[in-house]
């Protein structure tokens, strides 16, 4: 395309020379110059020859005058690349002052006095001289505005303080924000406590492709579930819930943040109707695990949802403890003890032991308590437990053993 663009400029040219040529051939013309009592007499042809030889001469000259400046700044200009080059080098090295420096004239001798500057105040920032820093920030940062706004706001992220990184990025000479400042301005909006409004902000990350997009798929759903644990009353916590696209609402992590939220607000319907759910399409035993320590009522309703998973996961140990909890919450500790044991066998480790040793209290076997006490330390700590007296060896291996999953039509199942 700009070769056939050069081909008909010229072409263009050539026929426009070509009819004036032909013009002044016809009829030559006649110009009269007079000036001071002289007169200069010639034709049309000779005077615009005159006139052009003129315009070039003075251009010739202008260019002649302006090289030795041109090739100074050129000079200047490979200087700054060759400081901007080792002051960057000094930085990956870990030689803060010596970048800075490098850095710092790079700047003031060149075009990319925003990268120069900006990370002469990251080098100096490494060294600890925060006022350095704010030196060069404010060196540039009439003119790129924006640069220094985002280098504060990093700054100030990283010494956790977001509000100040939000007053830095909210200024009205850094705005419209480029992709990077936005991306602050969303981190900064979560640290700060205000996921609801950062959630807000993915659509535009999203568009302006600020993160790649599987990180940008984590920050949702961490900021799903911040912004629910952070909902200030049912309504809005009702309301963020019904916003979030299906599959979060699966999320394991976005799950329990709504039902840990919903039970603090005395919601027990919500929040075990939310495990649930997100529990019959996809099995997590994190979720379980929150299902049975949910302070919440619903007893008989929880108990009998364990009972109905147990033939599909006999040997989960989350569950098996879930349904400990449970029968112990309800007051049939007997009832709470097999299932224990059995998640006992089966991995659930410390909380396990402790709920065994609650159990033991309540029945009165103090010896039998401590040391399940005990063990539940030793569990903590990663040391051998002690066996539990009174448990024979044929208790101990049906505990271990390994029982058949089914699923709910009764199938077995298979593991993965």
């Amino acid at each position: 395309m700009t070769l056939f663009r050069s081909v008909l400029f010229w072409l263009v040219l050539a026929v426009l020379g070509a009819l004036l040529a032909q013009m002044l051939l016809q009829d030559r013309g006649y110009v009269l110059v007079r000036f001071r009592g002289y007169d200069y007499e010639t034709t049309v042809a000779v005077a615009v020859g005159l006139l052009l030889a003129l315009m070039l001469g003075l251009a010739l000259l202008w260019t002649l005058l302006r090289l030795p400046f041109r090739v100074w700044r050129r000079h200047r200009a490979r200087q700054a690349r060759a400081k901007l080059t080792d002051g960057l080098a000094a930085y990956q090295r870990g030689e803060y002052a010596r970048a800075e420096q490098l850095l710092a004239q790079a700047a003031d001798s060149g075009d990319s006095e925003a990268v120069a500057r900006t990370q002469a105040a990251r080098a100096a920032l490494a060294r600890g001289d925060e006022a350095a820093a704010n030196v060069h920030l404010e060196a540039f940062g009439e003119r790129h505005p924006a640069a220094r706004a985002m280098q504060r706001a990093q700054h100030a992220l990283a010494q956790g303080r977001p509000a100040d990184a939000l007053a830095a990025l909210d200024v009205p000479a850094a705005q419209p924000l480029p992709p990077r400042g936005l991306r602050l301005r969303a981190e900064a909006l979560a640290a700060g406590g205000r996921s609801h409004e950062a959630y807000g902000l993915l659509g535009a990350l999203r568009q302006q492709q600020a993160l790649p997009a599987s990180r940008l798929d984590g920050l949702q759903a961490e900021w799903a579930a911040q912004s629910l644990l952070q909902a200030g009353d049912a309504n809005a916590l009702a309301d963020r819930w019904d916003a979030l696209p299906a599959p979060l609402r699966t999320s394991a992590p976005v799950v329990a943040a709504y039902a840990s939220r919903a039970a603090a607000m005395s919601w027990d319907e919500a929040a075990t109707r939310s495990l649930e759910h997100a529990l019959d399409a996809r099995w997590d035993e994190s979720l379980v695990a929150l299902y049975g320590q949910l302070q919440v009522g619903r007893l008989e309703h929880r108990r009998a949802q364990v009972e109905r998973w147990l033939p599909a996961h006999p040997s989960s140990p989350a569950l098996l403890l879930a349904a400990a909890r449970i029968a112990h919450a309800q007051g049939q500790w007997s009832q709470a003890e097999g299932p224990l044991n059995r998640a006992i066998a089966q991995g659930a480790g410390a909380p396990a032991w402790e709920l065994l040793g609650d159990v033991a209290v309540q029945a009165g076997d103090e010896s039998r308590a401590r040391l399940a006490y005990a063990n539940a330390l030793r569990s903590q700590r990663g040391e051998a437990v002690l066996d539990l007296p009174g448990r024979g060896l044929r208790q101990q291996i049906a505990d271990t053993a390994a029982v058949e999953e089914r699923n709910e039509h009764g199938l077995p199942s298979l593991r993965g």
